[in-house]
């Protein structure tokens, strides 16, 4: 069986965990306001922002500076202890690294083509491996000095989902016996202006399962899970993924991807729907989406499972959503936490999607199983189903 065996993160919510769990129990979110200086049109929007210092990427490594990776070594800090001793008792060979990202350094990149506009060259301190796709995964192997396994995948929204698939499936294989997994996005103006032409992004908070949600909040964050087999307070009970292709940007609208990916999480586990105690939905508040995963949820679970959504609490952070909501539910299933509590003081449930479950009242954990969904543009599903340890 796999462990997560130590988990970090930074986010809207906070800088450090114990700050993430007690803004996600009180349902508040430092990082999460209106902003003006992103969008060509300079109309103000909601972002996730992580607030103060993140650490200094050494000169060693400039060729790796973004604020991507610095949220990344933020996160890692967090773990470093229990990384060093992985890597000195299995060797840095035997460590594999795999991060999920949809933006990389591409803000590095934005800036560097705005000033070479203006002076007529790139500036001295911009390196195109700042926003390789690659890079999160590359720096962290660097900065570890690891010489294991270490890539990065870009599947939208799931991208980090996926990586703690695949760290899992690299130890299961026996390519590595350890993997640091999970990923990081930065606010960027590409995929912001992407999502506005996309008429995409909310005017307001975002408002998951509402009647009035209009769209999502763009998020950044950071969040990195250490898979190990030695015994620890969380398994990883089961994974699904699929690839519907249903749409470039929009779900299948019956949701087939999204179901198989769940119930092959729930396969993989030897578990039914009974034995889940929460859901971390999707929930982006866009009218599609929402729809869709509260169809799946009905099919699958009836009204008897708790769930909601966590991103109008940290934005939708992209890439490294995936990764962010697992470590939220770690923090669930290792905190004596309420459930989050879906929000509608701004707006109301939608009646039109039936009953599924919503948490709107304060309630504990009754079964210390989670199932995560992560829902990516071109249907790519992924499920992360986790527990306390047997």
């Amino acid at each position: 069986m796999i462990y997560f065996s130590a988990v970090g993160m930074v986010n809207a919510l906070g800088n450090q965990v114990d700050e993430i769990a007690d803004n996600l129990s009180a349902g508040r979110t430092p990082g999460l306001s209106l902003q003006d200086q992103w969008l060509t049109s300079r109309q103000p929007i909601w972002l996730g922002k992580v607030l103060g210092e993140l650490p200094v990427i050494p000169d060693s490594l400039a060729r790796h500076r973004s604020r991507n990776n610095q949220l990344l070594m933020a996160a890692l800090q967090q773990i470093r202890p229990e990384v060093d001793r992985a890597i000195a008792q299995y060797g840095k060979d035997r460590v594999a690294v795999v991060m999920g990202t949809s933006t990389s350094g591409i803000a590095e990149g934005e800036d560097a083509v705005k000033y070479s506009l203006s002076e007529g060259v790139f500036p001295e301190e911009y390196n195109y491996q700042q926003q390789e796709l690659g890079d999160p995964s590359q720096f962290l192997a660097k900065l570890l000095n690891l010489d294991g396994a270490a890539y990065t995948l870009s599947t939208a929204c799931s991208s980090s989902a996926r990586a703690i698939i695949s760290g899992r499936r690299l130890i299961e294989s026996g390519l590595a016996d350890v993997a640091l997994v999970g990923g990081a996005d930065s606010l960027c103006r590409m995929p912001i202006n992407g999502f506005a032409s996309l008429e995409a992004l909310s005017d307001t908070r975002c408002k998951p399962f509402a009647t009035q949600r209009n769209g999502i909040n763009i998020g950044e964050a950071a969040a990195l899970i250490l898979l190990t087999r030695e015994p620890s307070a969380v398994a990883l009970l089961g994974v699904g993924e699929s690839s519907d292709a249903w749409h470039m940007s929009a779900p299948h609208p019956q949701g087939e991807g999204a179901e198989r990916a769940m119930r092959m999480a729930l396969e993989q586990a030897r578990m039914t729907p009974d034995d889940l105690g929460y859901i971390n939905l999707h929930g982006t508040a866009t009218e599609q989406n929402d729809r869709v995963e509260a169809q799946v949820v009905q099919r699958l679970c009836g009204d008897s499972v708790p769930c909601s959504s966590t991103k109008h609490l940290t934005g939708h952070t992209l890439g490294a959503a995936g990764a962010t909501e697992a470590a939220l539910c770690w923090l669930l299933l290792t905190r004596d936490m309420a459930l989050p509590e879906q929000d509608f003081s701004q707006g109301t449930p939608d009646a039109l999607l039936g009953e599924f479950g919503l948490v709107t009242q304060p309630q504990r954990l009754q079964k210390p199983a989670i199932l995560s969904n992560s829902f990516a543009f071109g249907g790519n599903n992924a499920s992360i189903l986790m527990g306390k340890a047997p």
